[in-house]
This record gives structure tokens, C-alpha cells and sequence, in this order.
């Protein structure tokens, strides 16, 4: 890819900066589940739950209380909690490392569909990588989806960074390793990057001109 033209930058947080396993969320929940029900969450779709909780539109006690209601999921908040962040996994040092020579040369910002619950647990994960205070000293602005009230893939949240920050679409790199949100932000006319394992965002901008 020709970065030539990119003069900004926004990157998606899980499966990107953070590794991720969907699935041992999914599993940890079933297991606090006394009927064993599945749990309707995936990379690719969820119920209306994560929804209402990733849009900020409940709190995490009502997170919690609808885990509960819904899948018979039975334990203390801290048992909930590290179900799920089960799917959080590490972030390497050297994405970190790669963020701050990037942010000498573009305008950086992070859209992240996420949670108040996970953005405790991935804030700590930096400080103890890096020992910076939280992501947010890696960007210019960071967006988080429970704090904006705006969801990946729709064409509002892509809009809102754009116009706030006076950003040409055209000069603008969005990375992602969902298709659904690649596919948002490719109608608005931005360039974009599906990040698809083994490809890594070190190895992308090592070999990018």
C-alpha cells in the first residue's frame, strides 16, 4: 500500500493493537450458565444486550443484571467481570513501540467498539506492558463506542471523527480486522485496511511505502 497520501490514521483496538479470543469469553459465560446456554455474541454479530452495553446505553451493573436474566448466569460481579475479559488477551511491546514512531509522523486515532468493563482491563494491560497511563497517550483521540454512543459499522461514528477533527477521508488509513467495519468506513470514502491474521500492524508498516 502507498501511504504517500495518508496523512491520518485510525486504528481499530481489538485484533489489532490488542490480541483477542472471542471465544474464551463465550466459553467462560456458558460456564457460569447454570442451563449451559450459548451466548449470542461473535466477532461478527451480537444480541441486543452488548449492543445497548458497547453503545453506553446501560451501565455495567445492568451489563452484569442482564447476563444474569438472560443465560441464568449465576456469580459474584468479579466472576462476570473476568469472564468477560477472558477474551483479552496480551498486547505485544512492540505495537506500542510502533504507535509512538507513527504518531511522529501522522495524526493517530483509535475507534474501539467497547465497554467500560474492558476499558479497565486493557488500560491496566498497557500500563503493565509499557508502563504508560492508558492508550489514550498514544493518540491524539481516542473513541470509544460506550463513551460516544456510537457503534462500528455505521457511518456516524466514522463521520463524527472526521468532522471533528477536520480529516479529508481520502488522506485517511483505517484499520481494522473486521470486514463489517472495513465496509463502513470504505463508503465514506477512506482507505482502508483489513488486518487479517498473520498480518500484523508491524509487519504491514514494515513493509508499507
Amino acid at each position: 500500500m502507498d501511504l504517500s497520501l495518508v496523512k491520518n490514521i485510525i486504528f481499530d483496538l481489538g485484533g489489532v493493537i490488542i490480541n483477542l479470543a472471542y471465544q474464551n469469553s463465550v466459553d467462560a459465560l456458558r460456564s457460569l450458565s447454570k442451563k449451559q446456554q450459548a451466548i449470542d455474541f461473535t466477532q461478527q454479530a451480537q444480541s441486543g444486550l452488548f449492543d445497548l452495553y458497547e453503545t453506553g446505553q446501560i451501565t455495567s451493573e445492568a451489563f452484569r443484571q442482564g447476563l444474569r436474566d438472560t443465560y441464568a448466569i449465576e456469580g459474584e460481579d468479579s466472576a462476570l467481570d473476568a469472564a468477560w475479559n477472558a477474551m483479552l488477551l496480551d498486547i505485544p511491546p512492540e505495537r506500542i513501540q510502533l504507535l509512538q514512531a507513527l504518531g511522529k509522523k501522522f495524526r493517530l486515532f483509535l475507534l474501539s467498539n467497547t465497554n467500560a468493563i474492558h476499558a479497565e482491563r486493557f488500560n491496566k494491560t498497557v500500563q503493565e506492558v509499557s508502563g504508560l497511563p492508558g492508550l489514550n497517550s498514544l493518540f491524539e483521540k481516542t473513541y470509544y463506542s460506550h463513551l460516544v454512543g456510537m457503534r462500528k459499522p455505521g457511518a456516524a461514528i466514522f463521520e463524527h471523527i472526521l468532522n471533528q477533527n477536520n480529516l479529508t477521508a481520502a488522506e485517511t488509513l483505517f484499520i481494522d480486522d473486521s470486514l463489517q467495519h472495513i465496509e463502513g468506513a470504505r463508503k465514506l470514502g477512506l482507505q482502508t485496511l483489513h488486518l487479517q491474521p498473520p498480518l500484523t500492524i508491524n509487519e504491514f508498516f514494515n513493509h508499507a511505502r
